[in-house]
């Protein structure tokens, strides 16, 4: 591959962190506070890409004068161009209940528990709820009304679950939090709809058939669905 070849791939891939940086593209594969390192290297991808073919033009123009012809590469060069153009046009979905429950719950036991509001219902992320709920026994959640919002999963039993898939860094290493539920469960339930389910807190939990990790239930009073989020991954884990 010529280094016009490689000056063309290098200001698609260039192009392509551009595209997904300015658009909500790049929230299916890196967290949200990697945007300006994401921006920053497409830029640099696309001023490499210009100076290398400047330079290429002025070297090709002096072998021309040398010896009066160029070498040119073999055009299959060119497929490494197509999964630059797949990344462009293609937009992945986001991971879902396939991924969630074949991979055990990653729930982890937080450094400190922010204050609630003393009045009204507790709007929670899932992975503040799930915490709470098995680590500290419920005990800034017993007799409060809580909101809380995920994916709906199925197991091999039928179990409902509601999850976020909560990640570090990318999607690569996204790993789902699991909330079971229990009490009025919607009659029919599609796994990968995003619900938002009202509820009480209850002490019931259940191993994680997969790792054995701990799985809270919430007791169900009414769900709704609503629209995927801008941003379906939980990001909770690095703030």
């Amino acid at each position: 591959m010529n280094r016009q070849s490689q000056a063309a791939v290098l200001f698609l891939l260039g192009a392509a962190l551009l595209h997904a940086g300015t658009t909500d593209l790049y929230l299916r594969y890196v967290k949200s506070g990697l945007r300006p390192l994401l921006l920053a290297s497409g830029a640099i991808l696309i001023v490499t890409a210009l100076a290398t073919a400047l330079y290429e033009r002025r070297r090709a123009r002096q072998e021309q004068e040398g010896d009066g012809h160029t070498h040119p590469e073999p055009r299959i060069s060119w497929l490494l161009v197509l999964p630059l153009l797949a990344l462009i046009l293609v937009a992945p979905p986001a991971l879902g209940s396939y991924s969630a429950t074949r991979t055990g719950t990653a729930l982890q036991e937080p450094l400190a528990y922010p204050a609630l509001p003393a009045t009204g219902p507790l709007r929670l992320s899932l992975v503040d709820y799930a915490g709470r709920a098995v680590y500290d026994h419920g005990r800034t959640l017993a007799g409060r009304e809580v909101q809380v919002t995920g994916f709906v999963a199925l197991d091999h039993g039928g179990t409902p679950y509601l999850i976020r898939m909560a990640l570090n860094c990318c999607a690569a290493d996204a790993q789902p939090v699991k909330v079971a539920l229990t009490g009025h469960i919607p009659p029919v339930l599609q796994p990968d709809t995003w619900l938002t389910v009202t509820g009480t807190y209850t002490p019931r939990r259940v191993a994680d058939p997969v790792n054995d990790g701990p799985i809270p239930f919430l007791k169900v009073t009414s769900a709704k669905p609503v629209p995927a989020p801008r941003d379906p991954y939980d990001e909770s884990w690095n703030n």
